[in-house]
């Protein structure tokens, strides 16, 4: 665990312990045993029992439960796959304890920056945010991606409507219905924490969360828009291949009905009557200009009526 000293201002890592009144510990348990977690949270941190069965079964909704001596909250961020991994956290009087099942490049990253630069989890509430605030900001880049991607499937469709990407449009939607649901309720619990007295915090740190808050809003807006236009380019390019369909018919339409007169014409000539024509010098000759002549004529007739 990560310990700050409050009385030197130095920051430490030690084993995980019980902190002192001066100190302020961040515990990180990454896919612990339920009995590490049992020793953790109820004996040394004196926990509530329900609040160490939600920490032990790892599957909750995005939520925040006040105990007496602590709060849990369950608060998730995104993997390179953009699959939501959940983060169980412990908040306390001088201790943040983060509970989560697999590797999170985030709270790595975040770790060596605490022990690195010091003064950034002088009380929970401050490291809550910076936890907080990382997650939120995988967001953010989820949907600059999002944005990114659906540029490219627009060019894409408008150059070849039959371009293969109505597979990864429908895998995309499916992604974004997920995600949006855990972000609506993220910003519903934080709404709750930069509204009202959050316990094991500052005053000035409210501004803080509902900068969070405003960011969170926005991942959420900006969802609900990629996914309308998901949607409407699916429509698109359903449309577009109709339309580029009708285009193949109707030139196959006009190629057959060219067709047709001169197929009756070499039909009635190549019957065995005695055509006056078949007698005639110049006869063949006729027959080409005669067939010639009909085609002409029903492409200015097409072309009038603008069917071509």
């Amino acid at each position: 665990m990560l310990i700050y000293n409050t009385l030197t201002g130095q920051t430490t890592t030690e084993k995980v312990r019980k902190p002192e009144d001066y100190e302020m510990a961040w515990i990180r348990l990454r896919n612990p045993r339920p009995e590490e977690t049992r020793h953790v949270l109820a004996d040394l941190l004196e926990s509530h029992h329900l609040l160490v069965e939600d920490c032990m079964h790892l599957n909750q909704r995005p939520k925040m439960d006040k105990y007496k001596n602590n709060l849990f909250i369950a608060f998730y961020t995104i993997n390179d796959a953009y699959e939501p991994l959940e983060i169980a956290l412990v908040v306390g009087e001088n201790y943040v304890v983060t509970i989560y099942k697999d590797d999170i490049p985030v709270l790595d990253a975040l770790y060596e920056d605490f022990a690195d630069i010091e003064g950034r989890m002088t009380y929970p509430a401050q490291i809550l945010y910076h936890i907080m605030h990382r997650c939120v900001e995988e967001y953010v880049q989820f949907i600059d991606h999002m944005e990114d991607k659906v540029d490219a499937w627009e060019e894409a469709v408008h150059e070849n409507p039959y371009a293969p990407i109505s597979g990864d449009i429908f895998r995309m939607k499916r992604v974004t219905h997920n995600l949006r649901k855990i972000f609506v309720e993220e910003r519903t619990l934080l709404g709750t924490i930069s509204h009202q007295n959050f316990p094991y915090s500052r005053p000035d740190a409210d501004v803080y969360y509902a900068d969070i808050f405003d960011h969170i809003s926005r991942v959420v807006d900006s969802i609900d828009l990629f996914r309308d236009s998901l949607t409407g380019l699916l429509e698109m390019q359903i449309s577009m291949k109709a339309d580029r369909m009708n285009e193949i018919m109707k030139t196959l339409t006009i190629i057959s009905t060219l067709f047709l007169p001169l197929t009756f014409v070499v039909g009635v000539y190549g019957m065995n009557f005695n055509i006056p024509e078949l007698s005639w010098r110049f006869g063949y000759g006729y027959a080409w200009i005669l067939m010639i002549f009909i085609i002409a004529g029903m492409i200015l007739f097409f072309k009038r009526k603008k069917w071509m």
